[in-house]
């Protein structure tokens, strides 16, 4: 992905070019399409969401503690703190009896401020309830209470909730531990580094949802809940909430911090997952138009829902265009 400046009159150079890896595998894992390296090596990041929620659905944790669907996509969520994801942790939270002091993820601006390009005011307190991955961290002290481990210091790797996600994990994608190199995420809770291609394939497992042999039980409450309800995972103007209204019900996408996407898409039975090597989030979303574009899955109305990503205008302060973004890859096919 390069993007470029110049007068629009004169034409346009090259300032920046970004590289990156994409790969595209089947519901077996099978690789289909891939640009750059397939098997590179990445921490998942929040893309990892739904299966760090694994352990507690796999022990029915919702139906237990009755949690709604949208309770369930917050599970999911890096959520941008408005008054309806509050309103959804706060829920979870009275649910099985604990309070957002009870929450490790620390506090946090809430990110729909940047996305609606607002300032943050400055007379709030805010709290861990508006951190993007409050939902998350109360997921994680439900499977405490259901279980009867400690609620402190859940996030701590050797606490038998990290340990739990770690073995789920570790079963979905077929490798061992040793092979999923463990890091600290922003929210203090362990995250993985996994192949490209693996974390695609994740996507098309929960793309599948209940049809999955192996984790349906699971993957079928969290495809639903995150399809049905996207503006709980995500947040006004965000682009996981664009991509899955876009998909009309179809398309389950889950952003990254540093510049991580995945998607499943059930009707074609395939995952993908993308990372842009330098971490930059501008340059992902056109890369990810255009992989969906050479894969064949945009018709011509997804194509005007989404042309903002197709390539985007790069505008100084003014107004005035100053370049733009353009994708400079063609997927390879297996």
């Amino acid at each position: 992905m390069a993007t470029t400046r110049g007068y629009p009159a004169t034409g346009y150079t090259v300032e920046n070019v970004h590289a990156g890896s994409v790969a595209v595998v089947d519901k077996d894992g099978r690789l289909l399409a891939w640009a750059g390296d397939p098997q590179y090596q990445t921490f998942t990041r929040s893309a990892l969401k739904p299966f760090q929620a694994l352990p507690f659905l796999l022990s029915s944790g919702p139906e237990k503690f009755g949690l709604a669907e949208e309770e369930l996509a917050l599970l999911c969520a890096s959520h941008s703190g408005e008054e309806k994801h509050l309103a959804g942790v706060h829920s979870i939270l009275d649910k099985i009896g604990m309070r957002v002091e009870h929450l490790e993820c620390g506090c946090a601006v809430p990110l729909y401020y940047d996305f609606v390009n607002l300032p943050a005011p400055i007379d709030r307190q805010w709290t861990a309830a508006h951190h993007n991955c409050s939902g998350k961290h109360s997921g994680f002290l439900g499977w405490c209470r259901l279980h009867g481990a400690p609620t402190a210091n859940y996030v701590d790797p050797d606490h038998p909730l990290q340990r739990a996600i770690r073995a789920a994990l570790a079963d979905a994608v077929d490798l061992p531990e040793s092979r999923m190199p463990m890091g600290i995420d922003g929210c203090s809770a362990p995250n993985y580094a996994l192949p490209l291609a693996k974390l695609a394939h994740l996507y098309a497992r929960l793309a599948q949802g209940p049809s999955d042999a192996r984790l349906g039980q699971a993957l079928g409450p969290l495809f639903d809940a995150m399809t049905h309800r996207p503006d709980m995972v995500s947040g006004t103007e965000r682009t996981d909430l664009v991509w899955m209204t876009a998909g009309g019900g179809d398309w389950v996408a889950k952003v990254g911090a540093d510049a991580v996407q995945a998607f499943g898409i059930r009707s074609a039975g395939i995952g993908i997952a993308i990372k842009i090597a330098d971490g930059n989030s501008r340059g992902m979303h056109t890369v990810t138009y255009n992989v969906l574009d050479q894969l064949g899955l945009l018709d011509d109305a997804k194509r005007t829902v989404l042309e903002r990503f197709r390539r985007p205008e790069i505008r100084n302060a003014r107004g005035t265009l100053a370049g733009d973004m353009r994708p400079l890859f063609t997927l390879q096919r297996a």
